[in-house]
């Protein structure tokens, strides 16, 4: 039997061990607030009510970027700031650990055909990264590096989904191994 990660706590752990290892030794980026930042982004990112969690003012679901963008284009001050780095976080994970999505997401009779994800996506931290008074303020520089550095993370995101999809056959290996060696 393979053991299942099923509390959030183990979850972080073990994205934080892949993003740790994947920035640090795979990349060379030794920079503890950004695998932090990525690590949070990809817990919440479990949770589908998280991906989705903003909303018109009709009440609608945003589950395009084009809507993401023109909601946060009439919303103002914290709502607007909580939006843009949303639509930060959702291009930046789609176009990172699950890039062979992009052709359902931005299909022909999709909004966001013609939406480049990751010009959105870097647009999208820098505008969020603006609100530098409390209580953002600490999180301000981590999205402008996030916009300045869209690509390398993005890179980086995709490495740590292919150490990922590894993991079940290697903890199958692992567990195998574990067995025969009580057995004998």
């Amino acid at each position: 039997m393979i053991p299942l990660v099923t509390s959030e706590d183990s979850l972080r752990g073990l994205f934080s061990a892949i993003t740790e290892h994947t920035f640090q030794v795979d990349l060379g980026v030794a920079d503890p607030v950004l695998t932090d930042y990525l690590v949070e982004m990809l817990v919440r990112f479990t949770r589908s009510a998280e991906m989705h969690r903003f909303r018109d003012v009709e009440g609608r679901r945003l589950v395009e970027v084009v809507d993401m963008v023109s909601e946060a284009g009439q919303r103002e001050s914290k709502p607007k700031r909580e939006l843009h780095r949303h639509i930060g976080d959702y291009t930046l994970f789609w176009s990172g650990v699950f890039p062979e999505a992009l052709n359902h997401l931005q299909a022909a009779d999709s909004k966001d055909h013609l939406i480049d994800y990751e010009q959105q996506g870097r647009k999208s931290y820098f505008i969020a990264s603006k609100f530098e008074d409390d209580p953002y303020g600490e999180e301000a520089p981590i999205l402008r590096r996030l916009s300045q550095d869209y690509d390398l993370v993005r890179f980086g995101l995709n490495r740590v989904r292919q150490d990922w999809d590894k993991l079940p056959a290697e903890t199958a290996a692992q567990y195998a191994s574990d067995e025969n060696s009580e057995n004998n």
